[in-house]
């Protein structure tokens, strides 16, 4: 019988900027706060979750989509063992940053942060949905599909352009130099006396301040660009042994416990569940 809870995947190296994840029963499909690299647009196609994003709850039902910026935290989950069920799209921040300046929708070519983080509204939904179908479809042409996702991100960054609040305090520069040095060296070990050294912070002050600022502590964001780099390799087709390796992970059970609690899908499942193979 086939399991509903596992995530479907669809991919197409013609278009490496965008990938499509789609869950048809989240109840037992459970997250720990964590970020992506890439901009994403979530539905809610059934039933109803909660959504949290940095500081914020919110209660999403079917009908619903959600707005994440590239590494903001979040976590989104069912509530009390309801199904529910939900399709998510990951944009890559570069491709999404030119598509948006090319559109005179912000002033320079360096991403911009979009404030919206819920979005009810049953004409856009339904659009989702409509892209959703056209690039799962393997009947579609690759043109098609182009242009229906060039259409809808165009039309929907026009939207939020309009719309603004207050953006979040910018981490200090100290604290920003010490996410980069964690980033360049995600798959090394890294001691919090290194850290302490190299921002001035005493330990307890780092901790506090990091999080504060990427709502992470350096342990926690060191462990997620960790499976992000797991990600990038198991999307090259390269074994799960090897992917836990070259992200920094020397034990692969630990591996694949970590990649499912952010994940919320096992490594194999993320590297074959292909919707269009």
């Amino acid at each position: 019988m086939m399991n509903n809870s596992q995530p479907k995947f669809w991919r197409d190296p013609r278009m490496p900027h965008m990938e499509l994840r789609q869950v048809e029963d989240g109840r037992n499909v459970c997250y720990a706060p964590h970020s992506h690299t890439q901009w994403s647009l979530g539905a809610i196609t059934e039933g109803e979750s909660t959504f949290r994003y940095r500081d914020d709850e919110y209660a999403i039902r079917a009908g619903t989509l959600v707005l994440i910026n590239p590494d903001w935290v979040h976590a989104c989950n069912p509530v009390d063992n309801q199904p529910w069920a939900y399709s998510m799209l990951y944009v890559d921040t570069a491709w999404l940053t030119t598509l948006r300046y090319e559109a005179g929708l912000i002033q320079e070519p360096r991403w911009q942060d979009i404030p919206t983080a819920v979005l009810s509204d049953a004409a856009w939904f339904a659009r989702y949905c409509r892209l959703a179908v056209c690039l799962t479809e393997s009947g579609r042409d690759l043109l098609e599909k182009q242009t229906e996702a060039v259409e809808f991100l165009t039309a929907l960054m026009q939207e939020l352009a309009g719309q603004s609040t207050q953006p979040p305090p910018r981490a200090p520069g100290v604290l920003q130099d010490l996410a980069a040095y964690l980033d360049r060296h995600a798959a090394e070990e890294i001691s919090l006396d290194d850290l302490c050294s190299r921002s001035g912070y005493s330990a307890g002050h780092l901790i506090r301040a990091f999080r504060q600022h990427f709502g992470f502590t350096p342990h926690k964001y060191l462990i997620n660009r960790r499976i992000q780099l797991g990600q990038q390799e198991l999307k090259r087709g390269k074994p799960i042994a090897e992917a836990a390796l070259t992200a920094g992970f020397t034990d692969q059970a630990h591996f694949q416990r970590t990649f499912k609690r952010l994940v919320a899908a096992t490594p194999d499942q993320y590297r074959q569940s292909l919707l269009n193979k």
